[in-house]
């Protein structure tokens, strides 16, 4: 790629009292290069703002440019904030995957949510899997310079037909010989495998966690840890993928055969290595197993402990809980799949005097599932399943129901249009300490057409 096609990045906020507001950047700038080089995205950003000293080309909103010479430590941030992490664009998704949740999307939304992401960049800042069949020798060249790791790879299965068959791209079987490459490296990735029942199940799963084992050696193990998922299917999915739903029956062999093989993973690495996910205990309708079994959550991404660490910080926070309040009711929607774990934190906030939360556990219909994630649910899920309900003073709503930049939900249903069809103020939660705030502070229930979402 070349640097004709870096785009100025967009600086959308400048952090008080920082470097780049002392001297003057605003909302609206654009930077062009530091010390005569186009930074590509963060990565190049922060790379290149760890010198001493630096030389800075800037657009001003007008588009006028200015050359700014900064000095300062080492390790000290300007204070930038950027429209988007990548300056280049993105690189996009060639594989066709039949599991893919973009292509199981309703059509007729905005472009935006139909682009597939397989780049290695945002694997290394945020964490998100790629596949590693979409990267060019100089992206390889470029995560060995520049040491990026771990990154976050979708494995699904080792064998190269399999793997092929699951992304439907012949380059995908590659996946071993790519793996060793990190292996040569000294650099590490945290796989994944999305389980699909009648393809990379029983002794394929085996196969894929037993050959990913053998890359866990050395100093810098080059698979640190591997994350078993189940599959996620909506009723938006093409009729011809030939997938299967997870059932109970499935996901209790599952769990077996697993645990079965993190048992000798402990014996031969001292680590389960290899985890399930939460969701496979919830369809299993099986205890989910405790908290030291996580170990130091490596894979809390995937949702592996994820409903343990939330437990866990909802007991240590409820703890500066006060004994009574003014009365109050609040119902706090949640995904059905959390429904019974979730039953004692409902408990210890109803022993407060005078607080009354009741959870509305739902599923989704919008997506066509039995059993849903809290992430997952729509705008019109909720509306479905509470309208007509006496709700009480206002609905508690995790904000992780709502796209990341705005108040609107996966269907494009905003918060404030539920509150006016509920006739109900909401308030958005954005983890426990928000959660506990909202049930216990001095209330102030505003009218929908007042609400602040």
């Amino acid at each position: 790629m070349s640097d004709a096609t870096i785009r100025p990045a967009l600086i959308t906020q400048v952090s008080p009292d920082s470097i780049a507001a002392e001297i003057g950047f605003e909302p609206g700038d654009r930077l062009v290069a530091i010390n005569g080089e186009p930074p590509r995205d963060l990565i190049d950003y922060q790379f290149l703002c760890a010198d001493e000293f630096l030389e800075l080309e800037v657009l001003d909103a007008q588009g006028k440019s200015h050359s700014v010479e900064i000095e300062k430590d080492y390790d000290e941030d300007l204070g930038l904030e950027f429209e988007s992490a990548l300056f280049d664009g993105l690189i996009q998704c060639t594989n066709r995957c039949p599991f893919c949740f973009i292509d199981q999307q309703p059509p007729g939304k905005r472009q935006s949510l139909y682009l597939k992401d397989d780049d290695y960049r945002l694997s290394f800042l945020y964490g998100s899997y790629l596949t590693l069949t979409n990267l060019s020798e100089r992206e390889w060249s470029r995560i060995a310079r520049m040491r990026l790791s771990p990154l976050y790879v979708s494995v699904h299965a080792t064998a190269p037909e399999v793997r092929i068959r699951l992304l439907k791209n012949p380059r995908a079987g590659l996946i071993l010989d790519q793996l060793r490459w990190f292996e040569t490296q000294r650099l590490q990735v945290h796989a994944q495998v999305v389980l699909c029942p009648g393809i990379n199940d029983g002794e394929q799963l085996e196969r894929t966690l037993l050959d990913l084992a053998a890359l866990h050696r050395g100093e810098i193990p080059a698979v640190a840890s591997v994350a078993v998922v189940p599959v996620g299917l909506t009723r938006f999915r093409p009729a011809e993928d030939l997938l299967l739903p997870v059932t109970t029956a499935k996901a209790q062999e599952v769990i077996a055969q697993v645990q079965a093989l993190q048992a000798k993973f402990q014996r031969q690495f001292g680590t389960n290595f290899a985890w399930l996910a939460d969701e496979w205990f919830l369809i299993a309708r099986q205890d989910l197993p405790p908290a030291s079994h996580y170990e130091d959550y490596p894979q809390i991404g995937n949702g592996v402990g994820s409903i343990h660490q939330f437990l866990d910080q909802f007991a240590a926070a409820a703890e500066n809980l006060p004994t009574q309040v003014l009365p109050r009711r609040f119902t706090w929607v949640l995904g059905n799949a959390v429904e019974q774990a979730f039953q004692p934190l409902v408990a210890r906030l109803n022993q407060v005097e005078g607080l009354q939360v009741e959870m509305a556990a739902l599923r989704s219909d919008y997506w066509g599932q039995q059993i849903t994630v809290t992430g997952l649910l729509t705008g019109q899920d909720i509306l479905q399943a509470l309208s007509g309900r006496d709700l009480g003073d206002a609905l508690l709503l995790p904000s992780l129901m709502l796209k990341h930049d705005e108040a609107k939900f996966l269907d494009d249903l905003t918060v404030e249009q539920l509150s006016r069809q509920l006739n109900l103020p909401i308030r958005t939660v954005q983890g426990i300490e928000d959660l506990l705030a909202c049930c216990v502070e001095s209330p102030s229930f505003a009218k929908p057409d007042e609400n602040r979402v």
